[in-house]
């Protein structure tokens, strides 16, 4: 161990393993943050561009993509502890789009092939991601992944809609499963925050914002780069399936995150930094804690 706490061969190897990848090609530049208690250690290498541009620094902002998930749904486990959210609750009263669900007889069916839900949704339902409806790779090709798509549910689809229409288009379709008959990926995580949204009375991005990322000093997290700090978002690229060419798939300025999004989304639509991020699993890590307050404590509830 070195004075910092780290192994110094251990933090070698790490450096050789990133720089490899970076040396490859796939990846123009990484940043990297291990902490152990107090300390950090953190690498930055590469470029911010595949052909040069900046180098990557400390403070380089990422798109979270599905990373966005944890910290997104900390703004429900907040209104948990507080009791205004219950685990068994049903989300009717806050989201009435989806009441007296329909449920597919089959995942492939026609999306009039259905059958009544068995039981209503809980909040419980979306925490788990349970609720009945996701992204099901397995069933590309089906129906009800089609119409998910088409009418812009999620990120892989067009622009997705301000979260009211948002509910609209989701509350036309069946479930694809019963509730809390199977796991399934990524919707639930924007459903919640819609849900919080709702709750509260304000927006996904001002609660988390007053009762997470200010609280843990995340100053670098949200749904949209401000044009201050637009030049540490570097671009985001897409290899060409043919020649593995790489593209800019959304360019920070004028991209998808250089402006506030209609729907602020808790499945992915975050961007921070690596010490951000490490702020809030250091919170994880002390069990709900920062410092020595609860950290659903900070600030009192919103009416």
């Amino acid at each position: 161990m070195g004075k910092s706490g780290f192994s110094e061969a251990g933090l070698r190897r790490m450096r050789d393993v990133l720089a490899r990848h970076v040396d490859s090609g796939k990846i123009p530049g990484v940043v990297a943050l291990v902490g152990r208690g107090d300390e950090t250690h953190v690498e930055a290498i590469g470029t911010m561009l595949h052909d040069g541009g900046a180098p990557m620094r400390r403070d380089t902002i990422f798109r979270m993509a599905s990373t966005s998930k944890p910290v997104a749904i900390a703004a429900a486990m907040v209104l948990l502890d507080e009791c205004r959210l219950r685990l068994d609750d049903l989300v009717e009263p806050w989201l009435p789009e989806l009441a007296d669900r329909q449920v597919l007889k089959r995942i492939d069916s026609p999306l009039d092939d259905t059958v009544p839900a068995r039981r209503p949704i809980t909040v419980r339902d979306l925490l788990t991601s349970t609720f009945g409806l996701g992204m099901d790779l397995t069933s590309l090709g089906a129906p009800i992944m089609g119409a998910i798509f088409e009418r812009g549910l999620t990120p892989q689809g067009p622009e997705m809609p301000e979260p009211d229409e948002w509910m609209r288009r989701l509350g036309e379709l069946p479930l694809m499963h019963q509730p809390g008959e199977r796991w399934q990926y990524h919707i639930s995580s924007d459903l919640l925050g819609v849900l919080v949204a709702r709750v509260t009375g304000r927006s996904f991005e001002t609660v988390l914002r007053e009762r997470v990322f200010d609280p843990l000093g995340m100053k670098d997290t949200g749904f949209h780069v401000p044009a201050d700090k637009i030049d540490r978002l570097p671009a985001l690229y897409a290899p060409d399936p043919k020649t593995g060419e790489f593209h800019v798939w959304d360019p920070a300025e004028g991209g998808r995150h250089s402006r506030p999004p209609a729907f602020q989304g808790g499945g992915g639509g975050l961007v921070s930094t690596a010490d951000d991020y490490h702020a809030y699993f250091r919170m994880l890590l002390n069990l709900g804690t920062h410092g020595s307050e609860r950290e659903s404590c900070h600030g009192p509830p919103s009416s």
